[in-house]
């Protein structure tokens, strides 16, 4: 058995027949403008964009060094850390509050993933972050 349809790709018009699967065996028919099928084609996934440097405290660009070993909280979203709740060398548990992120207008708590020591805290109050910015070290 074979369908016919009138398919709407990009604003432009095509007439498709599709043949049924169950139905026996014959030579397809397709009855668009070899665009079609260039249109339909998948366009190759975009690269991904580079992750935002680190900043330090004022929004400068953090110091490259060896990067830390251990666990990083990033911010999620962009926005301004309104407190910071730890500090280096203090025992977190998974869950807690490390600090407060601005966002839309929203506080945001941001919390440690897992239970560690707090090796380097990398936001300070006031400071501007981005998406994806280490904002604590947990080792």
């Amino acid at each position: 058995m074979i369908r016919r349809y009138r398919v709407t790709v990009n604003g432009q018009t095509y007439d498709v027949s599709v043949e049924d699967a169950d139905a026996p065996a014959s030579a397809p028919t397709l009855a668009a403008p070899a665009q079609a099928v260039a249109a339909a084609a998948p366009e190759p996934a975009p690269t991904p964009a580079a992750k935002p440097e680190p900043r330090a405290a004022g929004g400068r660009a953090a110091a490259k060094g060896a990067p830390a070993s251990g666990t990083q909280v990033t911010a999620p979203l962009p926005g301004v850390v309104l407190d910071v709740r730890v500090r280096a060398g203090q025992a977190v548990a998974a869950g807690e509050v490390v600090l407060i992120l601005e966002a839309m207008k929203m506080e945001n708590e941001i919390t440690a993933p897992v239970d560690g020591t707090v090796a380097e805290v990398r936001a300070a109050k006031g400071a501007t972050v981005e998406l994806g910015q280490v904002l604590v070290v947990i080792a």
